[in-house]
């Protein structure tokens, strides 16, 4: 990947901050997914 490190400071580390994102990612879309779920069926039992 060209130009990987520029922009990086010398004392942030790209590979853990990616790491560290995709993570975040990763459990908002599953937080999403589950709130839907939950909203779904909260609807077909309580309406």
């Amino acid at each position: 990947m060209a130009g990987y490190q520029e922009g990086w400071g010398k004392e942030m580390d790209p590979k853990e901050h990616i790491s560290t994102y995709d993570l975040f990612i990763s459990g908002a879309k599953w937080g999403t997914g589950a709130t839907i779920v939950i909203l779904v069926l909260m609807a077909v039992f309580l309406l």
